[in-house]
């Protein structure tokens, strides 16, 4: 008579299942990585993925992984998350980005393109052009704008000066002042990174974070 073991069957049949459970998992987790990745490639880069959506994708992954393996997926994660911040900011090298600042910057025709934003909707807004002095070279009056992003162009006249240039926003409604941001543009000459976090490299000088770019064109 033979004699079978159950329990010797049992275990057995417990840890294939355990082995196909953790397959699985870790099948599972690949894939989310790759849609990750995928994700964070075909996205805007004035518009990224919200670190709440990530965060709660990842604490998904960890009640199938487990943690060991939400370890190793965290990295991968954040090395994709490094380099596609790279790939995102080379492609701002030499585009034009809108920052807050009043510095009149001109372009290659002589041009200069800059904005504000208000608070509140203006009947009057007065641009002073400014010289490295402080005197006022030129003046532009808008009217009816509305609240949030406002742009202006501006080319000096002859005998002008064309460097050390700053403009100065004055908006009201009726008689009463509405509070306004100056907008600048600049060049995108280089990107840099630091502990994750991209920074752009200005062709006017200084540095401004990705995060705070308004607009690109």
């Amino acid at each position: 008579m033979s004699t079978i073991n159950t329990a010797s069957g049992a275990s057995a049949a417990t840890s294939a299942a355990s082995t196909s459970a953790t397959t699985k998992a870790n099948e599972a987790s690949d894939r989310f990585l790759k849609l990750l990745v995928t994700q964070m490639q075909n996205q805007d880069p004035l518009n990224p993925m919200d670190n709440a959506q990530v965060t709660s994708q990842m604490a998904q992954i960890n009640t199938v992984t487990g943690i060991d393996k939400l370890n190793t997926t965290m990295t991968s994660v954040n090395t994709s998350l490094s380099q596609m911040q790279m790939l995102q900011g080379s492609s701002l090298v030499g585009r034009e980005v809108l920052i807050e600042g009043n510095k009149v910057n001109l372009d290659s025709k002589g041009k200069a393109s800059a904005g504000y934003e208000l608070s509140s909707a203006a009947t009057s807004v007065k641009i002073d052009i400014v010289d490295a002095g402080g005197a006022v070279v030129d003046s532009i009056t808008q009217t009816n704008k509305a609240s949030g992003r406002q742009g202006f162009e501006w080319a000096p006249k002859e005998g002008m000066p064309t460097s050390g240039l700053s403009f100065k926003v004055t908006a009201t409604s009726g008689t009463k002042a509405v509070t306004s941001t100056p907008l600048m543009t600049d060049l995108v000459n280089a990107i840099t990174t630091s502990n994750g976090a991209l920074t752009l490299e200005l062709s006017n000088g200084g540095t401004v974070a990705y995060g705070q770019v308004k607009a690109v064109s």
